[in-house]
Formats: C-alpha cells, sequence, structure tokens
C-alpha cells in the first residue's frame, strides 16, 4: 500500500476525519499539503506535528473554501508548497440542521459552496496535471446522507447526494486515463461536526453524553458505535493504492449498517 512519490492535498484537514485521513496518507508514504482556515502559523504547526510524528514532507496552505477564486486557486497554491498533487482528498465541510421552512439561506449557500462547489474547482484545478503524468486519486468524502436522507438536514443532503453524483460524472470522464475517483460515506464518525447533535440528545439524560451518543445512533447506525476517524483514513489510503486501481465512481458506505437496512 505504499504511496511513495505521490502527493496529497486534504482539503479541511487539521482535525477530524480530515487529519486521520492525511495521518493515513502521511504514514503510507505520501507527502501531504494539509489545508484549513486557520491562521497560517497555527496551520503549519499542525503540519509540522505530522511531518515530526510521521517522516513525511507535510506543509499547510490557507483557503476560505467558500470562495469560488480561493477553492479554484487551492491545487497550484498546494503545489507550490510542495509539489504537484497527485491525491486529491476532498473533505472539507459545514453542517446546520433546521426545518428547511426556517433554514436561512445565507447557510443554504454556504453548505453548497464548501461541501459541493469546492469539491468542483478543486477537481477542475488537479486534473490537467493528473492526466499529464497519467495517474490520479481523487476520494470525496461525502456521507451516509449522499446516499440516503434525515429530516432537517436539506442543504447538507443536496451537497453530498450533489458530491457523489459530481464523482460518478467525473469518474467516467477520466476512466481511460489512470485516474480514478470515487466517495467514501461515512456514517456517525466522532468528530467536532457532529457534537451539537449529541449534546442536543445529551440534555434530555440530563447532560450523559453517552447516553445521547446511544440514542443518535440507535435511530440510524446499527453498530451502535460512533466509527473512529482514523477508519476513514484507512479507506482512503486504500482507494489511493495499487489494490484499487479498478475501483471508480463508487459511493462506498462506511456506516456501521446504516444504509443496509
Amino acid at each position: 500500500m505504499s504511496l511513495n512519490g505521490r502527493t496529497a492535498l486534504v482539503t479541511g484537514s487539521t482535525q477530524g476525519i480530515g487529519l486521520a485521513i492525511a495521518e493515513a496518507l502521511a504514514c503510507a508514504g505520501a507527502q501531504v499539503v494539509l489545508h484549513g482556515i486557520e491562521a497560517a502559523e497555527q496551520g503549519q504547526a499542525v503540519a509540522a506535528r505530522l511531518q515530526e510524528q510521521t517522516g513525511a514532507r507535510c506543509a499547510y496552505v490557507q483557503a476560505d473554501l467558500a470562495d469560488e477564486t480561493a477553492a479554484a486557486g487551492l491545487v497550484a497554491a498546494a503545489a507550490a508548497a510542495l509539489a504537484p498533487i497527485d491525491i486529491l482528498v476532498n473533505n472539507a465541510g459545514i453542517q446546520h440542521t433546521c426545518p428547511i421552512a426556517e433554514f436561512p439561506a445565507a447557510r443554504w449557500n454556504a453548505i453548497l459552496a464548501i461541501n459541493l462547489s469546492s469539491a468542483f474547482h478543486t477537481m477542475k484545478a488537479a486534473l490537467p496535471g493528473m492526466r499529464a503524468r497519467g495517474w490520479g486519486r481523487i476520494v470525496n468524502i461525502a456521507s451516509v446522507h449522499g446516499l440516503v436522507a434525515s429530516v432537517n438536514k436539506s442543504a447538507y443532503l443536496a451537497a453530498k447526494h450533489g458530491l457523489v453524483g459530481l464523482s460518478k460524472g467525473v469518474a467516467l470522464e477520466t476512466a481511460a486515463e489512470g485516474i480514478t475517483v470515487n466517495c467514501i460515506c461515512p456514517g456517525w464518525t466522532d468528530t467536532a461536526l457532529i457534537q451539537p447533535q449529541i449534546e442536543a440528545r445529551a440534555a434530555a439524560f440530563g447532560g450523559d453524553r453517552q447516553a445521547g451518543i446511544r440514542e443518535l445512533l440507535r435511530e440510524k447506525q446499527p453498530n451502535l458505535t460512533l466509527l473512529p476517524p482514523s477508519h476513514i483514513g484507512e479507506v482512503a489510503v486504500f482507494l489511493c493504492g495499487p489494490a484499487a486501481a479498478g475501483i471508480t465512481g463508487v459511493a462506498l458506505p462506511v456506516d456501521g449498517g446504516w444504509t443496509a437496512q
């Protein structure tokens, strides 16, 4: 599963699933460009820690992916920081839960921009170099909500379903060019993104976080266990490795049985 000699860009990678993916890629031998919205010194500190832990060259690039120009320029900025990008992981995402009747238009626009449109811009920017080199791996972190629905998540559902469809289309466009494009669709994963939902459930149990987690997962995820982000990182490494060269255009659930129901 060695990725020696490859350079990866992982968006939204200073914490959570993104950082776990960056760690897994670095451990597999890739050099990694991390991305976030933190100030340069904060992001560079995360990259320095990852480089020290793994021995892989790491760098950090700051960009607000809600800005179309910044998203479109991220691949070039990452290449300038380390090297041309062979592996692109679109992980950056935000969430807002609310009934559609009360859903703020500004939150809708932000979720679509960051969770979907930014992936369009980064893929468009990365593909010419991948095509020129005859090799590329694109892994888009969608969600189980790219495959099925839940209430009060209209914007997130639209973005993640859109990301799955976008990935399938680009996979077909690049299928004969040594490039694969796939989605990972995580279920409930232990990240900051779902903490507000856990806290809301925990409030009904006197603030008991574990009770809140059990109540949240009981509705959807049969294994009743929050997924460690490292599991998503390991799946990403597999999709970038030689054993997955024939896998393209898939939306792979890593969801504790959620979509098996």
